[in-house]
C-alpha cells in the first residue's frame, strides 16, 4: 500500500530533524612564529627556552610549539575530514610557550587575528565558538575581571561569530552565551575559566571574578526553566592535572563552586569542553548520592611542545584534531573521533592527518553519555589492556611506555574526582589497595615457590 504524499513528507521531515550532527573541538594551536628548521639546537625555536632542539623537522618538534605550516596543515585537515560541521568548538591558547617580554600585547592580538582568519578562510559561513585561553592575553594567564582593551579587539576579530548581545559580554569578562544554529535545539555557554586559574594574580582574593558564576547559574536556570540543554565550553578545566600528582589548576574555592554548579544544574548540561592540558581525557562529576551526572572532556592539543612543569616526565604530544558526533534535538555526545597526525612520521616521510581511535569502537561503548563514559572508566579502572589504550592516546600516540600502578592511580583518581578534597581520598583509597594486591601477589608468589 502506497502512502499518502503528506505522510512521506511527514516521514522525510522527521527523518532530517533526527540525524545526528557533528561539530570539531581544537584547542591549543601555540603558533611560534619564529620556528626555523636549522642545525643549530638553540635556534630552531623560541618556546624550546633553554632546551637543545635537535633533529628540527619541517612540521616541527616535540621541543617546540607549532609552526605556521602545521597550524595550517591542522585546519585544512579538518576541512577534508569533514568540510561541513555543525560548528566549531575552538578553545583558546594561540601564542608560543615564551617569556611576557618576548611577546606584548599587539604580537598576541596579532597571532590570535592570524588564526581567526585562517577559520574564517577554510570553513566561510560555519559558526565557531571561540573561547579565550590564558596564553590569548598580556602578561600571559593575567587575565582581568573587567572590560579592557584584549578582550575589546579580540571581540572584533570575532564579530562574525558573536552576536550582538554576546559583544559586550565578551568584552567585559571575555565569556558569553550563544544558541546554536536556530535550526538545532540548545545553547553553548562560553566561559572565561582563566579568571579562576591559579596562576591569575588578579583575581586569587575574589569570590566571583567579573560576577561569572552568578551569570553562569542565571544560563542554566534559564535553561533549565525553558527545557533547554547546554554545553560548557572553556579553556582551563577544574580538576586535577592526570599528569603531575595534587596539581589543580583552579583556586580551591573556585573549583569547589564550579563543581557544586555542574552538580545543581546537571540536568541541563549535555556535556562539557575544554583544553589546556594538551592532553586527551576526560572528567566525571557525580550527585551526592554518587551517580553519575556530568562529563568534561579534555580535546589533545594541536601542539606538540613538552611541558616543562616540573615532575612531569614525558609531557609531550602528537597534534590532535576532534570530531564528535551529537544528538541535534538532546545535545547528547554520540561519539568522539580523534585524528592525528604523527609528527616524527611526518618529519621523516610526509603529513598524514589519520584516524587515532573512535569512542565507541575503542572502548566499547554504546555512546559518549555520561553513563557511556563511567563505563569507559570503570574499564580503565579494572583492566589494564584498557588502562593502557587509555595512556596512549593520552599523549595522541607519543608517550608509549607502560603505564604502572602510580601511572594509573594518577589518571584514575584525576579523571573521577575534580572536587579536592575527594581527589585526596581518591589517592588515599587506591594506594592502599594497590599496596594490598602487590602484597597479596608477594604472599602468592612466596607459597608458590616454597611448594615447589
Amino acid at each position: 500500500m502506497e502512502l499518502p504524499v503528506g505522510m512521506l513528507l511527514l516521514l522525510h521531515c522527521t527523518i532530517v530533524v533526527a540525524a545526528p550532527g557533528q561539530f570539531w573541538h581544537i584547542t591549543d594551536l601555540h603558533l611560534d612564529p619564529d620556528y626555523n628548521v636549522t642545525s643549530d639546537p638553540l635556534k630552531v625555536c623560541p618556546s624550546a627556552g633553554n632546551r637543545p632542539v635537535t633533529g628540527a623537522g619541517k612540521w616541527g618538534n616535540y621541543l617546540c610549539d607549532s609552526p605556521w605550516i602545521l597550524i595550517n596543515s591542522s585546519v585544512h585537515a579538518m576541512k577534508e575530514i569533514l568540510h561541513d560541521p555543525d560548528f566549531i568548538l575552538w578553545t583558546g591558547d594561540d601564542t608560543p610557550h615564551v617569556p611576557n617580554e618576548n611577546l606584548g600585547e599587539e604580537k598576541v592580538l596579532h597571532i590570535v587575528e592570524k588564526i581567526t582568519n585562517l577559520l574564517k578562510e577554510v570553513f566561510p559561513g560555519t559558526k565557531v565558538y571561540p573561547a579565550i585561553g590564558n596564553h590569548d592575553f598580556h602578561p600571559k594567564s593575567q587575565l582581568p575581571p573587567q572590560n579592557n582593551s584584549i578582550y575589546r579587539r579580540i571581540a572584533q576579530f570575532w564579530q562574525p561569530w558573536l552576536s550582538n548581545d554576546s559583544i559586550p559580554t565578551f568584552q567585559n569578562c571575555a565569556f558569553y552565551s550563544e544558541p546554536l544554529n536556530k535550526e538545532f535545539s540548545g545553547r553553548i555557554i562560553v566561559l572565561n575559566t582563566n579568571l579562576y586559574y591559579d596562576s591569575n594574580n588578579q583575581t586569587g582574593s575574589m569570590e566571583d571574578p567579573g560576577g561569572q558564576f552568578e551569570w553562569l547559574e542565571e544560563e542554566l536556570k534559564y535553561a533549565s526553566n525553558v527545557g533547554e540543554k547546554v554545553y560548557i565550553v572553556g579553556h582551563v578545566p577544574p580538576g586535577m592535572f592526570e599528569m603531575k600528582r595534587n596539581k589543580g589548576w583552579f583556586r580551591p574555592h573556585f573549583n569547589k563552586r564550579y563543581v557544586d554548579i555542574i552538580k545543581k544544574y546537571h540536568q541541563v548540561i549535555a556535556a562539557q569542553f575544554f583544553g589546556h592540558h594538551h592532553t586527551d581525557t576526560f572528567r566525571m562529576f557525580y550527585s551526592d548520592s554518587g551517580s553519575p551526572v556530568s562529563t568534561l572532556f579534555i580535546a589533545p592539543g594541536i601542539t606538540p611542545w613538552k611541558t616543562t612543569l616540573p615532575g612531569v616526565s614525558n609531557g609531550a604530544n602528537n597534534p590532535g584534531i576532534r570530531v564528535f558526533d551529537y544528538d541535534r534535538e538532546t545535545l547528547q555526545i554520540k561519539d568522539m573521533v580523534t585524528y592525528y597526525l604523527n609528527l616524527t612520521y611526518s618529519n621523516i616521510e610526509s603529513p598524514r592527518w589519520e584516524k587515532e581511535y573512535r569512542l565507541t569502537e575503542t572502548f566499547h561503548v554504546l555512546d559518549g553519555s555520561v553513563n557511556s563514559m563511567q563505563a569507559v572508566l570503570n574499564k580503565i579502572s579494572t583492566n589494564n589492556c584498557y588502562l593502557q589504550k587509555y595512556y596512549e592516546y593520552n599523549s595522541v600516540n607519543h608517550d608509549l611506555t607502560i603505564c604502572d600502578h602510580n601511572c594509573r592511580i594518577d589518571h584514575v583518581c584525576a579523571i573521577r574526582e575534580v572536587d579536592y578534597s575527594k581527589y585526596d581520598e581518591c589517592l588515599s583509597t587506591e594506594s592502599s589497595s594497590s599496596m594490598s594486591q602487590q602484597v597479596s601477589l608477594l604472599i602468592i608468589i612466596t607459597l608458590v615457590v616454597l611448594f615447589i
